[in-house]
């Protein structure tokens, strides 16, 4: 049996709640309140909604927040047969959304997030999305998978049978992964991937991590439609980049702004893949200076 969450993220669980999705439970936290569209957050893999809470925190001195866990992460349902793919994925924050009624929101996102992001640009370009998107953040994510560093990790899981795993890995070897994602001069903050170790393994979600992580195969496979999502979005997008990623490199947001000439890019130096976890205080201050 699984020892007790530390008061933390039981502190996080208990500031949320859990919506009827589909078939599934679907953790949603809500912060704050204020003028303005609400902040919706969408986060990342391997992570959590709770990767976000001290940015989300920080921003619900003004805005109301809302962020969920997506299937099969965090405190949301983890079926081990699902397909985990990003359109359902997308499918999800949509319905999630129509069901707090929110009809307009900035999206905010990190790393698998952020093609989830572009799958739903994609659909409000073609004018098929159920709420309008005001205004794009998007931090550290393998945005142009043919540029991404992939981790052995990662590498080693996409060799790996795609169904759940029989057993949960070992907290140590989820944690020696992580670390990886963190670069030589963007240390992981205290805590910080244990942390994440304890939202991956809860309800025995480490099994999922092979299967979750063909996403890549479907991010390569979709690549040009998820390009045109954000190349087309014709609201203000901005990419909040940490230098020092190691994954996600900064060849990323240099093409996008190719690309897409009006995209504002801001680079966070001495800040790698994990902008939200490694400098909150930034990425917080960051986006109340782009809301105004």
């Amino acid at each position: 049996m699984s020892s007790p969450l530390p008061p933390a993220l039981q502190a996080w669980r208990r500031r949320g709640l859990h919506l009827t999705v589909g078939a599934n439970r679907i953790f949603v936290a809500e912060l704050g309140s204020g003028n303005g569209p609400p902040i919706v957050v969408v986060h990342g893999f391997p992570g959590s909604s709770h990767d976000f809470a001290a940015v989300a925190q920080r921003l619900a001195s003004s805005r109301r927040v809302v962020l969920l866990d997506l299937l099969g992460f965090g405190f949301s349902d983890k079926p081990p047969k699902a397909r985990y793919s990003l359109f359902e994925q997308a499918d999800l924050v949509e319905s999630t959304l129509s069901q707090l009624g929110i009809e307009s929101c900035v999206l905010l996102a990190h790393d698998m997030g952020d093609t989830v992001i572009a799958e739903l640009l994609h659909r409000h370009n073609d004018g098929d999305l159920g709420f309008v998107p005001e205004r794009v953040f998007l931090t550290n994510g393998s945005i142009f998978i043919d540029l991404a560093h992939l981790t052995g990790g990662q590498r080693a899981m996409l060799r790996m049978p795609s169904r759940a795993l029989p057993v949960d890995p070992p907290d140590w070897l989820i944690a020696r992964a992580l670390e990886r994602s963190f670069g030589p001069r963007s240390p992981a903050p205290d805590g910080a991937i244990g942390t994440l170790v304890r939202m991956i393994q809860h309800d025995r979600g480490g099994r999922l991590l092979p299967r979750q992580n063909r996403y890549l195969l479907e991010r390569r496979k979709h690549q040009a439609r998820w390009t045109a999502g954000l190349v087309d979005y014709t609201g203000h997008l901005t990419l909040l980049w940490g230098a020092d990623d190691p994954i996600a490199v900064v060849d990323m947001p240099a093409r996008l702004s190719v690309l897409r000439p009006r995209t504002e890019v801001t680079i966070l130096p001495d800040v790698g893949h994990w902008p939200a976890l490694e400098a909150p205080e930034l990425v917080a201050e960051l986006v109340k200076r782009g809301l105004g």
